[in-house]
């Protein structure tokens, strides 16, 4: 926490504005607003919950086919299937180990040709780097497939200036536990179109017709955020950039000692992207490095630290066996060499000492 958020979850309770909606729901929105550039913002429950909305407001229904970045969190995914529709999972690029452009064209091209036309694109900007947007909006524009952005890794990064998730149709954030800033639970849709967002809200409130009864003419959801989780939300704004150069500065720490490891590689940004570094990841080759991943994630496992393997791409996940997939198995191999390294900004000089001891004991590093 950055020590403002008290004051706003007090004034929650001292005002009695507890229950979902109120003032702190509406000046979190306008926060994220001001913050991203966003026309407009949508206060949810979850990132889930907003990739579930966008899927609604593209008008995705039963048997439509659903294009997915594979190397993600099953979160990504699972808002297909809640819709009925028909997942397809698109290979990542070594430039941000996002989707490729030339896999979801060729899968766009080769849907058509078999008579199914992909409804929308969920594009992750994955670990806080943005993907290829100028390239993949171009293709998702010319083939008429509508962009939903899960910018759920990346609040705080830059695509030329502009924020993820304010570029495509749709744009999705999530303020879980783990990412940069936390609602303790939350989430947010957000768009540059004002009819957008107002239909969301309505969704994410049950759909409640105007009546002075309860009249529903179609099938809502409770997604909205609480007034005293969004009162914490504005507290953690007024930090956030704190945040991301903290996150930075980490990035920087692990590859000062590690960038001339044999074998160790860190994905580096390309000119005109800016990275929130949500997490350090490195892949390690162990001909070159002497070790596995598996063998640094269990050293350090050993010394009650966490690491954790990149994603399981989705087209390998079992429940998603069968679904279609169009690429060349780059994430696999991102998977099975690949780790985040603990990238907590709370991390002390005490936490960097013993991840040291770690690197210096498996001869990554010398002392």
């Amino acid at each position: 926490m950055g020590g403002k958020e008290l004051e706003f979850v007090k004034e929650a309770f001292e005002t009695n504005w507890i229950a979902p909606l109120g003032p702190h729901v509406n000046g979190f929105e306008e926060d994220l607003q001001t913050y991203t550039g966003a026309g407009y913002a949508a206060a949810l429950s979850s990132g889930t919950a907003a990739l579930h909305l966008a899927l609604i407001l593209a008008g995705v229904k039963q048997g439509d086919v659903v294009l997915c970045s594979t190397f993600t969190f099953s979160a990504s995914a699972n808002p297909i299937v809640y819709q009925g529709a028909i997942p397809v999972f698109i290979e990542s690029e070594a430039m941000t180990w996002n989707a490729s452009p030339q896999f979801l064209e060729q899968a766009i091209i080769d849907l058509i040709k078999k008579g199914t036309k992909p409804k929308a694109f969920i594009l992750v900007h994955l670990y806080g780097m943005p993907a290829q947007l100028t390239e993949i909006k171009r293709i998702c524009d010319q083939y008429d497939v509508l962009l939903i952005e899960d910018a759920a890794e990346a609040l705080g990064s830059r695509y030329k200036e502009l924020h993820p998730g304010t570029i495509g149709d749709y744009g999705v954030l999530s303020f879980n536990g783990n990412k940069i800033i936390t609602t303790s639970g939350g989430g947010a849709l957000v768009s540059n179109v004002q009819e957008k967002i107002e239909q969301a809200r309505f969704l994410a409130t049950q759909a409640r017709d105007q009546a002075p009864h309860y009249q529903h003419s179609q099938i809502g959801y409770n997604y909205r955020m609480s007034n005293v989780c969004a009162g914490i939300g504005r507290g953690q704004m007024q930090v956030l950039e704190q945040r991301v150069q903290k996150k930075r500065s980490i990035y920087d720490w692990y590859k000062s000692m590690l960038a001339y490891t044999p074998g160790i590689t860190f994905l580096d940004e390309p000119a005109g992207y800016y990275s929130n570094r949500w997490l350090t990841c490195i892949t390690i080759d162990p001909e070159k490095a002497g070790i596995d991943r598996e063998i640094l994630r269990l050293a350090f496992e050993q010394d009650n630290i966490e690491s954790r393997p990149l994603w399981k791409p989705m087209h390998l996940q079992p429940v998603f066996e069968g679904s279609a997939y169009y690429g060349d198995r780059l994430s696999e191999q991102l998977f099975f060499n690949g780790l985040c390294l603990p990238s907590g900004t709370n991390m002390s000089t005490e936490d960097e000492t013993r991840i040291k001891e770690v690197l210096i004991r498996l001869n990554l590093i010398k002392r």
